[in-house]
């Protein structure tokens, strides 16, 4: 028997595409990854968030998810670090303002580092997962954990269309853009102020 029945994804899945089509902080995450480091550094970030998700609902399954959320001090703490490290990358959002020849370019590598950090460390995350995919777990039908999964791969992959279709956008927008300078430097103040914008987010997150 599979974990989960045909009705139950057939509820899901539109359910899932319509919350990832919805703007929220790893769309706008994406957007910005774009602006700065261009369509690989963008869709490396969709991937960084994809799997953050997808880890976000395998501690749901553990039950590790209802622990932080339930434990203010611990949710306190992954919340302010979460806010502490997107201040850190609007910072460097600004200093990425220089000519693209006078500094180095966004690997890849970090900007999906950073993408798997901050969405880890986004305790919002860890509320909507509760909140959402419980509603189509059956517990009666045994295998939580792979219900879970197997929900946590799906908002994943959907994730990994709608943010990457937005981060590559804006990535291909950049590289249109880039032979101004003072248009480099507006951007390194867009990321800036987008990264920004989602720490003020979390700082300011009500559980």
């Amino acid at each position: 028997m599979l974990a989960v029945d045909m009705v139950t994804l057939l509820a899901f899945v539109p359910a899932a595409l319509a919350l990832n089509l919805t703007p929220g902080a790893d769309m706008m995450f994406c957007l910005g990854q774009g602006l700065r480091g261009g369509p690989r550094a963008a869709l490396a970030a969709d991937a960084g968030i994809a799997l953050g998700v997808f880890i976000h609902a395998a501690l749901a399954g553990l039950g590790l998810g209802t622990l932080v959320a339930t434990v203010p001090w611990l949710f306190q703490a992954i919340r302010w670090a979460g806010a502490a490290y997107l201040l850190w990358l609007a910072i460097a959002a600004l200093k990425s303002g220089r000519p693209i020849d006078a500094r180095p370019p966004l690997h890849p590598r970090r900007a999906f580092r950073d993408a798997l950090v901050v969405n880890l460390m986004n305790p919002k995350v860890i509320l909507f997962v509760l909140a959402f995919v419980p509603q189509f777990v059956v517990v009666d039908r045994g295998a939580v954990l792979a219900q879970f999964l197997i929900f946590g791969a799906i908002l994943s992959l959907g994730g990994l269309i709608v943010n990457g279709a937005v981060g590559l956008c804006a990535g291909r927008a950049r590289g249109w853009l880039t032979g101004a300078t003072g248009f480099q430097r507006g951007l390194g103040y867009v990321t800036a102020a987008i990264f920004s914008g989602l720490a003020v987010r979390l700082v300011f997150l009500e559980r």
